[in-house]
């Protein structure tokens, strides 16, 4: 009869499963939350499948939080969120000076701190002048809102600036094989120059047309559907959203003097052309 120690014969199914609460199963990332609006509720809806959330939001109630947040996610101070080793700053960008300021005592070395603004170089900049030098820093660029990600966040695009450490590159691979978005590697600022007309002038049209309704909705062609389609994509975003693409963006007031000056030429031309011909003397 051979020792139970060196006893290589397969055991039965039962034995197996008694001893697997032996063995502690692994625990998921951990990742703090600043922020809980609309597109950090979407951030959460969409990592909790691949982490456990810490979350704090200051202008809301931890009972609000954690009953919009499911059940693995817990409210908690702004102390616990740092602790966590990834701290995502879904904040206005208006507050992110505010957010960093308050985080930056709490967090540990080595600790990811991500952005999620609709502009870069002014974040970038406040990312890094404001946290400890042994944080790392990720930049990023949700290229989508709650209401174009409304039939899941698969094949978006997200632009990404690694800013300081090795966490951002690891951070990238995630957001490409983990959630499935497009990532788009970039710099502040060539994020900000491309912006400036992606957004704002999405934006700016949208503001314009929303002012201008009612507007025909039957009697319509297709590329006005497609037209009012984009403007229903943005029309209920926070006035904060607005301000930070139009206003934060070093760039987009050039290019929205632009656009004005070629629509103002534009106006002018057919004014001219609308000018009555001299009238036509008829042959006695």
């Amino acid at each position: 009869m051979e020792h139970p120690a060196t006893d290589r014969r397969p055991r039965p199914s039962s034995e197996v499963t008694k001893c697997l609460p032996c063995i502690p199963p692994p625990l998921p990332p951990s990742i703090g939350l600043v922020g809980f609006g609309a597109f950090g509720r979407l951030i959460a809806r969409h990592l909790a499948p691949h982490a456990r959330l810490t979350i704090h939001d200051p202008y809301l109630p931890a009972g609000l939080i954690a009953a919009q947040a499911g059940p693995e996610a817990v409210a908690a101070d702004l102390r616990h969120v740092a602790a966590c080793p990834v701290v995502i700053l879904a904040t206005p960008v208006a507050r992110l000076g505010e957010a960093v300021r308050a985080l930056a005592p709490h967090l540990r070395p080595g600790t990811l701190v991500v952005d999620v603004g609709s502009v870069k170089t002014e974040p970038a900049a406040i990312l890094a002048a404001g946290l400890p030098a042994d944080v790392e820093i990720l930049a990023t660029h949700p290229l989508f809102g709650p209401q174009s990600a409304g039939d899941g966040i698969r094949g978006l695009k997200i632009a990404v600036c690694p800013i300081r450490g090795r966490g951002a590159f690891r951070a990238a691979a995630f957001l490409r094989r983990g959630l499935g978005l497009d990532v788009i590697l970039t710099t502040p600022e060539a994020h900000d120059r491309a912006m400036a007309s992606v957004q704002g002038l999405t934006h700016l049209i949208a503001k314009v047309l929303v002012a201008m309704e009612p507007l025909p909705t039957r009697m319509t062609t297709r590329s006005f559907d497609l037209l009012m389609q984009a403007v229903g994509m943005v029309r209920d975003d926070a006035p904060d959203v607005f301000h930070a693409i139009e206003r934060a963006n070093p760039h987009a007031a050039q290019v929205r003097q632009r656009f004005f000056a070629l629509a103002g030429q534009l106006d002018a031309e057919l004014a001219g052309e609308a000018v009555p011909a001299a009238p036509v003397r008829l042959a006695s």
